[in-house]
């Protein structure tokens, strides 16, 4: 089966966000690397680029993998209010959903708190202090199918 894993990117702050990321979540890096490691002779890497993140990877639960880099100076920035993408967390109880919400909410802006939601499930929205938007979900009914 198809497996879908986010893929954000960050005007240099990847290691930054990730090392926060990994606090929330625990576990350990799959892979880090820095441009320094990738450089190429036609596109020399500059000196206050080489130590950012070219690709990091941090495996959650049983079978995703998120996943980001920094974007090179010469490709230009994102606008990190900009971004309408949402990555969504379907957690396992109540508790793990409040951990993980309070967690990576922590310095950002929530938009809807975490609560019952009228649609059955306990549900908030966030942007974290990275700018990224995220969704966390505990569904009784969907964990009852498990």
């Amino acid at each position: 089966m198809a497996q879908i894993n986010p893929y954000i990117h960050f005007n240099g702050k990847a290691e930054e966000a990730f090392t926060f990321y990994k606090s929330v979540f625990g576990g350990e890096f799959a892979m880090i690397v820095r441009f320094k490691n990738m450089e190429l002779a036609e596109q020399p890497i500059s000196e206050n680029e080489a130590e950012k993140i070219m690709h990091i990877a941090l495996p959650i639960g049983k079978s995703s993998i998120l996943m980001g880099s920094d974007t090179p100076e010469f490709m230009g920035t994102h606008n990190e209010n900009e971004n309408r993408s949402k990555i969504s967390i379907s957690s396992e109880t109540k508790e793990e959903a409040d951990q993980l919400f309070n967690g990576l909410s922590a310095g950002g802006q929530v938009e809807m708190p975490i609560a019952d939601s009228p649609w059955g499930s306990y549900f908030g929205m966030f942007r974290d202090k990275f700018g990224i938007e995220w969704m966390v979900d505990f569904d009784p009914k969907y964990n009852k199918q498990l």
